[in-house]
């Protein structure tokens, strides 16, 4: 038997085929429609139906080049289930290299949206209708955010099998056992009962190469996990499982020099840094308080007491024991 087509409005994809599709958002105040960018893959075969997404912060730019790459090593002839890819949620971000939508809100807390509410609420419905709605899992692509770099990590609930089964097989070097987020779309994808991962990686509004590679890697061995292509190679390292993490702050204004590189791993009372003022009096040095790895590090020398500065898993234990 030949496998269904899909429909999206008067699009219509045949099984074995790849479509790009623009859903309409809204016009922008020079007329010019503004649409969500759809890519869709529909393989020959029957299997899963799963979401990638980039870009709903919108300087959150290295999903983009994630989903590129992907992409480019599918066949739809030879895929079974399909792939919904979504390069740039936040498209009015995207354009601006902003984070935010043009009304400063977070599109990453407006789910699920109202098809009446602010354009971040409308953008998150037709998400939420069109994508979400069509899928059984999805993968959420992140990076840093306010100048800080993030280790590549998975972050998921791990309390059910299936999401901790997807959350292994990524094989990305830190998994985070991370509660959701009300209104972000993990938080009301898995409500929705989908599987939901988020990945982050790199830096906003930069290219990080091992953050991409890793990042599609991860991506593909989902994709092998659920059968939808062929088997690929298994960890370079083994994940290990944080059961929790936490920011490490400034205790006074200045500059800050990092001692620590993301990945490092830090005994108790290890020095992290030190702040110095303009003039070159040190203000405080900075050190570990719990022993964890480091997976978020600020990239910006200037900040203000209280300003994050390493972001620290803690409790870490290899994946193979919770499986």
């Amino acid at each position: 038997m030949t496998r269904s087509s899909i429909e999206f409005g008067e699009d219509i994809i045949r099984a074995g085929r790849r479509k790009q599709l623009e859903l309409p958002i809204a016009k922008m105040a020079s007329g010019t429609q503004v649409s969500l960018p759809v890519i869709v893959v529909h393989g020959a075969s029957d299997g899963p139906t799963i979401w990638i997404d980039a870009a709903i912060h919108g300087d959150e730019i290295g999903g983009i080049e994630i989903i590129r790459r992907v992409l480019q090593g599918i066949d739809a002839r030879r895929l079974s289930g399909t792939i919904l890819a979504v390069p740039t949620v936040n498209v009015h971000g995207f354009l601006a290299n902003d984070r935010y939508m043009p009304d400063r809100r977070d599109l990453n807390r407006s789910f699920p949206g109202s098809a009446r509410g602010s354009l971040a609420s409308r953008i998150a419905n037709l998400f939420m209708k069109e994508i979400v709605a069509r899928c059984d899992v999805g993968i959420d692509l992140h990076s840093g955010s306010g100048d800080r770099a993030n280790l590549p990590q998975i972050r998921a609930d791990l309390a059910t099998p299936e999401t901790l089964k997807l959350a292994a097989a990524f094989g990305a070097p830190i998994v985070i056992d991370a509660k959701t987020r009300g209104g972000s779309i993990r938080a009301v994808g898995t409500k929705r009962g989908k599987t939901v991962l988020l990945y982050e990686g790199g830096e906003a509004s930069r290219f990080d190469e091992t953050a991409i590679e890793l990042g599609k890697a991860g991506v593909e061995r989902v994709l092998a996990e659920l059968e939808m292509i062929g088997p690929r190679s298994g960890w370079e390292t083994e994940p290990q499982v944080a059961g929790s993490s936490h920011w490490v702050r400034a205790r006074a204004s200045g500059l800050f020099l990092s001692n620590v590189e993301l990945g490092q791993d830090l005994e108790l009372g290890d020095s992290i840094g030190l702040i110095h003022d303009s003039l070159g009096n040190r203000r405080a040095r900075i050190t570990t308080r719990v022993p964890g790895r480091v997976i978020g590090l600020m990239q910006r020398p200037l900040v203000n007491q209280g300003d994050a500065l390493v972001n620290i898993a803690e409790d870490l234990q290899p994946v193979s024991e919770l499986l």
